[in-house]
């Protein structure tokens, strides 16, 4: 079930009214469930009113901090934007504290490019929770866009030191080496990752191709295009649907003067959906 509509239906338990039909639904506790069903539906502006409803009848419920983060979502995912974090703040106003408000400001705050925002949401919710994975991670990949490699690092090693496994830690930790140029220590990490493919935490298919697709990078910052050929062939043996590796495999055919080869593989990845525009300087090389 969609986890908005838990949280409404949470607090329609927590409101449940003995009265039924037209009077249950102009209870707080009757538009929470009748926006629990609009979003069910897939009615979002309709939710959207449902709930305002039930906020404008109790205006001091101390439910509504919920109320407030689920309007964000559901604003969210019709691209009002600004309105989404109007609504989270205002759930934080009332919920300071909550970890899964933070979270979702936090997130909205990422997507909009408010890095320093999330930033200070994902270090809240650290304080609150010290070893919230999703929150160490984004925090880490924040700093590594801002260049602060200390701070990522910092991040990346309490992470693992938690969850030794993480998939998306030690695939961020490895770019932040690559970032440093410490090719030798990138290439450890990926190549354990491999080696840990199997077991209770056994990576997809398309998991293990991005490891490779990752490897096959250092390996050619390193200038080693063989290497990273035999990487890209795997990667794209595993998932076909993997735009990345046919872009940096044509790359690889250019620099082995394979323009045949090379021109396919460019081709292929604009058909996954890489834009024509930034492909179309590779496929001039190849006439």
């Amino acid at each position: 079930m969609n986890r908005h509509i838990i949280f409404l239906l949470i607090i329609v338990g927590w409101c449940a009214c003995p009265f039924f039909g037209v009077q249950a639904q102009t209870t707080y506790a009757g538009w929470c469930e009748r926006a629990a069903a609009a979003i069910e539906g897939d009615s979002l502006t309709q939710a959207q009113e449902y709930i305002r409803q039930a906020l404008r009848l109790e205006p001091s419920n101390p439910n509504n901090a919920l109320l407030f983060s689920n309007l964000g979502t559901i604003q969210r995912r019709q691209g009002q934007y600004e309105l989404a974090l109007e609504s989270y703040q205002l759930a934080l106003n009332l919920s300071p504290m909550s970890v899964p408000i933070l979270m979702n400001h936090a997130t909205l705050s990422l997507e909009l490019g408010r890095y320093d925002a999330a930033r200070a949401d994902y270090s809240q919710v650290i304080e609150l929770e010290p070893h919230h994975e999703e929150a160490l991670l984004m925090r880490a990949y924040i700093y590594m866009q801002q260049r602060v490699y200390k701070f990522a690092r910092q991040d990346y090693d309490t992470l693992l030191y938690y969850a030794p496994l993480s998939y998306s830690g030690r695939l961020g930790l490895a770019t932040l080496h690559q970032r440093e140029q410490h090719y030798a220590d990138a290439l450890k990490v990926l190549s354990g990752m491999l080696v840990d493919r199997g077991g209770e935490n056994a990576y997809t298919d398309s998991d293990l191709a991005l490891v490779y697709i990752a490897r096959a990078g250092v390996e050619l910052d390193m200038r080693h295009d063989d290497l990273a050929l035999v990487d890209l062939n795997e990667a794209i043996r595993l998932d076909t649907g993997q735009a990345e590796a046919y872009m940096m495999r044509g790359q690889v055919y250019l620099m082995q003067d394979k323009k045949t080869q090379a021109k396919r593989d460019f081709e292929k990845a604009v058909s996954l959906g890489v834009p024509q525009s930034e492909a179309r300087k590779w496929l001039m090389r190849c006439k």
